[in-house]
């Protein structure tokens, strides 16, 4: 009998809910029919004759004027809230469109050649700047190993899975022609995490930088370097690789990595890779990068830059967390133009080499390429003058 009940008032529900959406109004309904009225007996359970026997019973239930004498809900219904809007963009966040012939031509070059770019790929608000520069001038990052990260950072809009697709082994020869065709002078490289590899992609983008070296001897390279989830050789294939700058992002202060960055990273991991750098090849360049507006203090924040310090980095750059999607962390804080000065400022008095800090400037960044392909061409001719 008890199966009966149950089946009448979910036939009951649906019918009244549609006209009075009022959930405590139905549940007192629903209650009140069933006790004054033997909705059960009524409707029998057979599918047939079910929709016969709903219209008999609500013709046997109360009538209006019944309904208005029940008890109104102690608490009148009320709409969920919306969620808290995210932060407006201030105006010294917004860039134009890229629309230069510069920035076609690369766009073209890279997909003829099947190419990733962390430019695209990150939503990098730059990508005007940096690919719609003057020839000879204009930049972009490539990024190796696919477009597919086996991690999942809060900050970061690359795409993610466990298993992603196995690397191209004919990338690093296509990354050195792309390279070859745009005719730069200095590159930076990139890639995704790849937890999934042995050696979590070193050799494949270590090959990569090989291969530029070989096409074009006199290019300055930059790599972008994951941890490799922590495994020392695989930093040190990389930074004997022959590249000339040696990148890998911290990415936030010591306090806010568990909040910001996957699991598998950690700020210890990131010295650690930055450290075996510099112990592979100290006349390598090392360089890091911070966000800023992600709810850090500027404590935490200054000794950031003295941990970096005291393992010999010569290169921070500051710039501001924006939030690439809804599903990401929300900017606690859009940093001002003025405070980005004063870190740059702090960094330099720290004794870094140099410091590129604004609220659009990123790991892989015009400005400071300049800069470091003049620290980088100084010493070139220095060895050279040595050696002669």
């Amino acid at each position: 009998m008890y199966p009966k009940v149950t089946m009448s008032r979910n036939i009951l529900r649906g019918v009244w809910r549609s006209t009075f959406p009022s959930a405590a109004v139905t549940h007192q309904y629903l209650r009140y029919i069933s006790t004054q009225h033997s909705v059960q007996q009524a409707i029998p359970t057979s599918s047939a004759s079910r929709l016969d026997s709903l219209k008999e019973a609500l013709d046997v239930g109360p009538g209006v004027d019944e309904f208005a004498t029940l008890d109104a809900p102690e608490k009148p219904f009320r709409a969920r809230p919306l969620r808290t809007p995210r932060k407006r963009l201030p105006k010294w966040l917004k860039t134009e469109i890229p629309v230069s012939k510069s920035y076609n031509t690369i766009k073209n070059n890279l997909r003829d050649l099947g190419l990733s770019t962390v430019c695209e790929e990150a939503r990098c608000p730059n990508i005007g700047e940096c690919w719609g520069g003057d020839e000879g001038t204009a930049t972009a990052t490539i990024m190796v190993l696919g477009d597919t990260c086996t991690r999942a950072c809060r900050f970061c809009a690359i795409k993610t899975s466990r298993a992603p697709p196995p690397p191209d082994p004919q990338e690093p020869v296509n990354t050195a022609v792309a390279v070859a065709k745009w005719g730069v002078d200095y590159i930076v490289i990139t890639s995704v995490d790849r937890d999934d590899l042995v050696d979590g992609g070193s050799e494949h983008i270590a090959e990569t930088v090989r291969q530029m070296k070989t096409k074009k001897p006199e290019l300055l390279v930059e790599v972008l370097s994951p941890d490799f989830a922590g495994d020392m050789e695989a930093v040190s294939v990389l930074a004997s690789s022959g590249l000339d700058v040696f990148a890998h992002n911290v990415e936030t202060v010591e306090e806010m990595q568990h909040i910001v960055r996957d699991p598998r990273a950690n700020f210890k991991q990131s010295l650690q890779v930055l450290r075996q750098a510099k112990l592979t090849k100290p006349e390598l360049i090392t360089k890091t990068s911070i966000m800023l507006g992600l709810g850090e203090t500027d404590e935490q924040v200054r000794a950031t830059l003295l941990r970096l310090r005291e393992i010999d980095v010569d290169v921070v750059t500051f710039g501001q967390y924006i939030q690439p999607t809804k599903k990401h962390k929300k900017v606690a804080e859009y940093v001002t133009p003025e405070k980005f000065e004063a870190w740059k400022s702090e960094a330099e008095a720290q004794g870094f080499l140099y410091c590129a800090s604004g609220p659009l400037v990123r790991s892989s960044y015009k400005a400071g390429e300049f800069y470091l392909k003049g620290v980088l061409e100084r010493r070139q001719r220095q060895k050279k003058m040595i050696s002669a």
